[in-house]
């Protein structure tokens, strides 16, 4: 027997006597017909009680890192339950901005902030921005002297800490592209110079060692590491960042965010670090929350080596398979429960044959053209990352809630596709 294992499912997610799969008391079949295919398909009680968990666990410094998963809705969900939010582009800070959330509430990352990025920050007002390079401190002092805020900051600095993850997921070893490293004197220098600039208040440190990590121990490394550099400065604020991971497929377990959280305390009060504790957990908030449905379109048996099943989505709507080699599962939402007995590879609609969704799934036998077949764990890093590659349109998102589904981003258009294009 290979069942879905449920706990991949969100909190809210039950069976109905039909064998169908509700998400908060909307059929999930029903979604997809009516809204459409491909569709993300977000519990939003869900979202919020992990919200309420990393509040309780970390305090008021606790921030959504919004590159997980971000669109008004979200932005609001949760500035609404009490987190800050982690913006890390122009584009991310404009949507929190417009959906309503007080500049106050934003930290501000980045790695190669434009100088208009970090006017528009500074203008807008953003409660923290994490300092990346020396070349940004020189443009935060070039603009900070025509005339804008000093901002508050903090100092990202890379621990050296190799993260049990996916090579592209480390942010904290050696040869990383974001922060000031532990060696060679760079950090303190940065420290320094940040200290003694007119054009910003240190208010302490940050670092961040990748995402998708299950071993909790990796943090604690990271503290151990950077806690004499915050003990040194005295630092009033300290900033783990995020990373941690979730379960994807049968047979994976992570920590729990109170989990992380009891961990990254422990740690840091056994290093001697008074500073305030911040973290910023983004796929731990919402992956387990949504689920993508799509529409099965072709089933190609090839004797003596595979099926290839076929649906109506892809690596343009979830590009982690193609990224990183992540897994995945894959049910049937009309038949939830069923033994899954029948082993096919789900693959999109792109011109790439690396366009592979599921390298080894389980379905039901019966699995036909027409069916809709979903994926869980789909609600960080799939929207978001989402493309247009084949000129293929983007999906909705529906956020569903007490038998109410709310469309919160329609579907794509032809037309919209050639909104930017002048031909």
């Amino acid at each position: 027997m290979s069942v879905l294992p449920t706990y991949l499912l969100s909190d809210n997610a039950g069976v109905a006597p039909d064998g169908h799969l509700a998400v908060a008391g909307c059929d999930v079949v029903d979604l997809a017909d009516r809204f459409g295919t491909p569709l993300f398909i977000y519990d939003e009680a869900h979202m919020r009680e992990r919200c309420r968990e990393a509040v309780a666990a970390f305090g008021d410094g606790v921030a959504y890192a919004t590159k997980a998963f971000l669109c008004a809705a979200m932005a609001r969900l949760a500035h609404e339950e009490g987190m800050h939010l982690d913006v890390a582009t122009g584009g991310e800070l404009h949507v929190a901005l417009q959906a309503g959330v007080p500049a106050a509430r934003l930290v501000m990352h980045g790695n190669n902030k434009s100088e208009p990025e970090l006017r528009m920050a500074l203008e807008s007002g953003v409660g923290r921005v994490v300092v990346d390079s020396f070349d940004e401190i020189d443009r935060i002092e070039h603009l900070v002297a025509g005339g804008l805020p000093a901002p508050a900051v903090l100092v990202r600095i890379n621990p050296g800490v190799e993260a049990h993850t996916h090579e592209y997921l480390r942010t904290g070893a050696a040869d990383s592209k974001f922060g000031f490293s532990l060696t060679g004197g760079v950090a303190d220098a940065a420290i320094e110079r940040a200290a003694a600039s007119p054009a910003m208040d240190l208010v302490g440190l940050h670092a961040h060692i990748g995402s998708q990590v299950f071993v909790v121990d990796s943090f604690t490394k990271a503290i151990g590491a950077l806690a004499p550099l915050v003990r040194k400065m005295e630092a009033r604020e300290f900033s783990i960042g995020g990373g941690l991971g979730v379960a994807y497929v049968e047979g994976e377990s992570a920590p729990s965010i109170t989990e992380w959280a009891a961990a990254v305390r422990g740690a840091c009060d056994d290093s001697g670090i008074e500073a305030r504790v911040l973290a910023e957990p983004g796929r731990a908030i919402v992956a387990r929350a949504a689920l993508t449905a799509y529409r099965v379109g072709t089933i190609k048996p090839i004797d003596g080596l595979r099926t290839y099943l076929s649906v109506d989505g892809g690596m343009s709507d979830n590009p982690r398979p193609v990224l990183y080699g992540s897994g995945y599962e894959a049910f049937l939402p009309r038949a939830t429960t069923a033994d899954r007995d029948r082993e096919v590879r789900v693959v999109g609609k792109h011109c790439e044959s690396g366009d592979v969704i599921v390298q080894n799934a389980r379905v039901p036998g019966d699995t036909a053209v027409g069916d809709i077949l979903a994926t869980p764990v789909t609600g960080a890093y799939g929207h978001t990352m989402g493309s247009n590659y084949n000129m293929v349109l983007r999906p909705a998102v529906v956020f569903v809630r007490d038998g109410q589904a709310r469309l919160v981003v329609r579907r794509e258009t032809y037309a919209d596709l050639l909104t930017r294009d002048l031909g």
